[in-house]
């Protein structure tokens, strides 16, 4: 186990290395968060959550509104894929897992929780750990949820296997410290999926669209790189820039910079 000190020096370093990451290479630093936080708490997969809180009122909902709107995860299999899908079919149906609900009755507040922090020792001989952890390769877990504002935030699971013990509060706490100096990496996160003030999230050829306008490119440029016509790379231009609520370039690359 990795002393406070090794833990610390692990994050700064974690820190320090996405500073390094262009706007455009999201994905690219989300792999590297996700991988460096396997490393800290010597976990084998990981997931990052962007939720966001509809509008309207949610009589009966175990979760007050809130969606998950994209999902990654870091070791993707078919058996995690199906999982994911699944738990938010039920979701929709109102079918929500005492894990879930006690995250989200959290929402507004930074907190990172292990299962056994979250739920009792029974809950380990549940179907749902059954079908949604032991099936899919998961023994334990780690569950942070990060708030960017009142209605979106993020959150990150950290997974061990069979083959590794149960987690410990230290390296629970490990995670926590890791990221609770990266809201300004999240806000950029949630952004380059537009789920934080676009109107609705991006397409994946929206958004590699968008990673070309925040890299600087021309919309020439950026037509031939993904095989477009000029005149289609414009037409997604301009969806984005409306989703976004801006009317040129600049604009958008405000809200990066938090000057918007």
């Amino acid at each position: 186990m990795r002393s406070v000190e090794a833990s610390h020096e692990h994050a700064h370093a974690l820190w320090d290395k996405l500073v390094d990451f262009e706007v455009s290479q999201a994905d690219e630093a989300l792999r590297h968060l996700m991988t460096g936080l396997c490393e800290l708490a010597d976990a084998q997969n990981a997931c990052w959550i962007g939720a966001v809180r509809l509008s309207g009122n949610f009589p009966g909902d175990p979760v007050n509104g809130w969606r998950p709107r994209t999902i990654r995860h870091l070791h993707p299999t078919g058996p995690i894929l199906d999982s994911s899908n699944k738990q938010s079919q039920n979701l929709e149906a109102g079918s929500v897992d005492e894990t879930t609900v006690k995250n989200v009755a959290g929402a507004g507040t930074f907190r990172v929780n292990r299962l056994v922090d979250l739920v009792p020792g029974e809950w380990f001989d549940s179907p749902y750990y059954h079908n949604h952890y032991r099936e899919v390769g998961r023994a334990d877990a780690i569950w942070a949820g990060v708030p960017i504002n009142e209605d979106t935030e993020s959150y990150f699971g950290v997974f061990r296997d069979e083959k590794h013990p149960p987690f410990t509060a230290a390296e629970r706490d490990a995670i926590a410290y890791a990221l609770r100096g990266l809201k300004w990496f999240l806000l950029r996160q949630m952004l380059s999926h537009g789920l934080l003030v676009a109107r609705s999230p991006l397409t994946p050829v929206e958004r590699q669209v968008l990673h070309g306008l925040l890299t600087g490119v021309t919309e020439k440029e950026i037509a031939a790189a993904q095989g477009q016509s000029y005149h289609t790379t414009h037409e997604y231009v301009a969806a984005i820039y409306r989703k976004f609520g801006v009317n040129n370039r600049a604009a958008l690359m405000a809200l990066w910079l938090g000057k918007a």
